[in-house]
């Protein structure tokens, strides 16, 4: 009976082995990439430390961003972006999803493909397309404008649109994977529910409110959280279009990190920043488990 218990535990002493060395890659990875990086970032962030200096002032880069006009103008801006573009991702995404699922499975893909290419595209040939789009001599746009008599305008140099001229290539760039997610979420909705309710002549808005927006409910929360925390790292667009221009109307947190790491040489306050930019995320996205998670079933 003793050899028994003792072949037993090594038995699971060598199943826990097993299954930590299969973890083993992908923790490895995250404590090198992730958790080491993170908690190098918190240490900077506590000393002035630039090219030619290295020195201890504990909350003194914090203290200063929060006095700092452009961090604040960054911050507002990004806040802003999130505000805009999440909501009009999620809306456009359900539309969209919702038109092309009762089509035929060939119209289906193609849509789907149409819609998914360029979030699998390289951020700089989108940049591109749209920096001719928006140009203020040949665009496309313009040019459409014109048509209705209007005078020709600076989409990305004017302080009254370049903000929402970078938040319309945002939006075209992230809705390729909700679109894919929410035609998936539709097909996983049984149709006798919406059967049994057009029986009992539900409109088609009754039928979307009660029956397929709360059994959407998981695919929401999962879309809701990753876009706006892709959205608050806004960047690549930023920095191709407008460098933060005109006078950083268009600046955000994740350009302010680059500009002052990478271009200033600032690497204490460009981590304090990124800091700010991770609590920030962290908070709003717990505040969503907490409040779209509570009609998800785990």
């Amino acid at each position: 009976m003793f050899a028994a218990v003792l072949k037993s535990k090594r038995l699971v002493w060598r199943e826990w082995l097993v299954s930590y060395l299969f973890l083993l890659p992908a923790m490895a990875f995250f404590l090198l990439f992730v958790a080491y990086p993170m908690l190098k970032g918190i240490y900077i962030s506590m000393f002035d430390y630039t090219l030619n200096r290295f020195e201890f002032i504990g909350l003194g880069n914090y203290t200063e961003l929060f006095q700092d006009k452009t961090f604040l103008k960054a911050m507002k801006n990004t806040i802003l972006i999130v505000l805009i573009t999440v909501p009009v991702v999620i809306a456009f995404s359900i539309f969209v999803a919702n038109t092309i699922y009762t089509k035929s499975e060939f119209t289906r893909s193609f849509f789907r493909g149409v819609f998914y290419l360029p979030a699998v595209s390289s951020v700089v040939s989108i940049t591109v397309v749209w920096a001719s789009i928006y140009d203020p001599n040949y665009g496309i746009l313009n040019f459409i404008t014109s048509l209705f008599g209007a005078e020709p305008i600076a989409w990305l140099g004017d302080l009254r649109t370049a903000l929402y001229a970078i938040i319309a290539v945002l939006v075209t760039t992230s809705v390729g994977q909700p679109i894919i997610l929410y035609v998936a979420a539709l097909g996983n909705i049984p149709t006798s529910y919406i059967e049994a309710a057009q029986i009992d002549r539900a409109t088609p808005g009754q039928i979307f409110r009660k029956i397929v927006w709360p059994m959407l409910m998981p695919t929401n929360l999962y879309i809701i959280v990753i876009t706006t925390i892709n959205t608050f790292q806004t960047f690549a667009i930023v920095q191709l279009l407008t460098a933060g221009g005109p006078l950083y109307a268009t600046s955000t947190v994740m350009y302010g990190v680059y500009e002052k790491a990478f271009m200033l040489g600032s690497f204490g306050i460009a981590s304090a920043m990124g800091m700010i930019l991770a609590v920030v995320i962290g908070i709003i996205s717990i505040l969503q488990f907490k409040f779209l998670g509570s009609d998800v079933e785990y």
